[in-house]
């Protein structure tokens, strides 16, 4: 048994005389999805990074593995995340910016070189080009000779909320819903072990909602890919099970709780309604990310602080992996101290402060059971009006879950500005005197033309004829509905590029326009 530093006993969960009914590892998995949570296994701690180039990229994996990351998590730059090429003239002076630039399955090897796929899990931040890349990892897979029923990871791949709240779209919505469905449906067969789809209320939360709206906008655009997989024919206990969330971890330490724990209520009872009856089909398992839009700029040392008490959310929330923001992010992509710092506050919080010594740590808090319920209350009732409009697909090509967004954006900031919501550093306890800005890592724009002379040289040296070949077959299996994941994984195998992919997906699909 588990015992605090002056020895006293620590239960694996307390419930009476608590008065806490539900059990972890029980439907509705209010208190965790697993009966023992952190003290039969930790979450993983997964850092994401990814700038300039596959080489670059590929030292700080090695790097963060060695100091103790139990999971990669993979940013591509902008030109990757909308379907162009490096040398494509729309990628110009983003290329290497916000990530890693992959042009082909070329650099895909060397973003992995010296990793094994089999012996970790991956998680891409991909959407519009997630069948592309999600292709690359596996071909990728295939050459290391690992068996692909082992290959474990996820793959963003929720388009709705990219047009509700991020940007990075190609196709409209309904042809780019039925890429997602084809990803489920290949991935079943093909990568059992998968995580199809990782339903994403971070950026949401980053464009400016409220917990709240965070959760319903979420759950109700997971509810969307759910039925569109169903009328596909697929089986809910099958796919349901690789269905993975998203969340942002904001300061407000108990709402982000309550709203954590309200999530697997509200989507066990949703997959339930849908006709999942396979426990693990109704589990809501979640990926966490601290608050980016919580950083500051002023007083960067201070987000060290934030970070910290977003960590505790997400941990006492009963998160599976986590991401920690580096303190100098309000200013550039990450330093390797800042990294490292990020990942030392997930050990500590793991290892020292003893959140993990039993389950669900604050259940049966007055307080915590209460804004549980009042937060599941308000995220049913935004979710109800969401359905009434016919789903989230419609609430997005409206522009009302957009414009929603924007209201309460346009709210906390007026809050800001007239010191009502407090920032420090910021509106109160500024520092009068000029400080010195920390290390900040930038990204030479030579990387454009490094990628460029890659891009030719690998179409030097590859079988035109069968690329060519293969993305003919592309486009006819998109015109004719069949599933585009084997298509796309020829093309790959073949060394097609990311941008002659999606432009051959977008004669065929065509562009959304807002």
């Amino acid at each position: 048994m588990k015992k605090t530093d002056s020895g006293i006993p620590i239960e694996e969960v307390y419930t009476q005389p608590s008065g806490m009914n539900e059990l972890p590892g029980e439907y509705p998995y209010t208190r965790g999805i697993r009966k023992d949570m952190y003290r039969g296994r930790l979450w993983t701690m997964r850092q994401y990074a990814g700038f300039s180039t596959a080489e670059e990229s590929n030292k700080r994996y090695h790097y963060l593995l060695s100091q103790g990351t139990t999971g990669l998590s993979v940013a591509f730059d902008l030109p990757t995340q909308i379907g162009y090429d490096s040398d494509h003239a729309m990628s110009e002076g983003e290329v290497g910016k916000v990530g890693v630039a992959i042009d082909s399955l070329a650099d895909m090897e060397t973003l992995f070189k010296g990793i094994t796929l089999q012996n970790i899990t991956s998680s891409m931040t991909i959407n519009a080009t997630a069948s592309t890349l999600l292709a690359m990892y596996v071909a990728l897979a295939k050459k290391q000779g690992a068996d692909l029923s082992k290959i474990s990871g996820t793959i963003q791949n929720d388009i709705l909320k990219e047009y509700a709240a991020r940007g990075t779209y190609i196709y409209p919505v309904r042809p780019s819903m039925r890429i997602i469905t084809d990803i489920f449906a290949w991935c079943s067969n093909e990568l059992p072990k998968w995580n199809t789809i990782s339903i994403s209320g971070y950026h949401i939360r980053e464009a400016g909602s409220t917990a709240v709206q965070e959760l319903a906008f979420t759950l109700s655009n997971g509810k969307a890919y759910v039925k569109a997989a169903l009328e596909q024919g697929l089986d809910i206990n099958v796919f349901g099970k690789r269905l993975s969330f998203f969340f942002n971890a904001h300061n407000n330490l108990f709402e982000e709780v309550a709203k954590f724990r309200a999530a697997r209520r509200i989507w066990a009872d949703m997959m339930k309604d849908m006709g999942a009856t396979a426990p693990e089909a109704m589990m809501l398992r979640f990926h966490t990310q601290t608050g980016g839009s919580t950083l500051t700029a002023q007083q960067p040392d201070v987000n060290i602080v934030r970070v910290t008490v977003q960590t505790l959310a997400a941990v006492l929330g009963g998160t599976q992996s986590l991401h920690t923001n580096g303190f100098d992010e309000a200013l550039g992509l990450p330093t390797e101290d800042a990294a490292r710092i990020a990942l030392r506050t997930q050990q500590v919080v793991a290892h020292e402060s003893g959140v993990t010594d039993t389950v669900d740590p604050l259940g049966g808090s007055y307080f915590i059971e209460s804004l549980t319920k009042q937060v599941e209350k308000e995220a049913r009732n935004l979710i109800a009006l969401i359905d009434d409009m016919g789903g989230s697909v419609t609430a997005v090509e409206s522009g009302w879950m957009q414009e929603e967004i924007a209201r309460s954006s346009y709210i906390y900031q007026k809050e800001i500005d007239n010191g009502q919501k407090v920032i420090v550093g910021v509106n109160a306890f500024q520092r009068e005197s000029h400080e010195a800005a920390p290390p900040i890592l930038r990204i030479d724009d030579s990387i454009r033309q490094m990628q460029a002379q890659k891009i030719q040289q690998l179409k030097n040296d590859r079988n035109a004829e069968n690329v060519s070949s293969d993305l003919h077959c592309l486009g006819e299996a998109a015109r004719e509905g069949k599933n585009l994941m084997p298509y796309i994984l020829n093309a790959v195998e073949n060394y097609a590029t990311l941008g002659e992919i999606t432009d051959q997906i977008r004669q065929e699909f065509g562009e959304y326009k807002q």
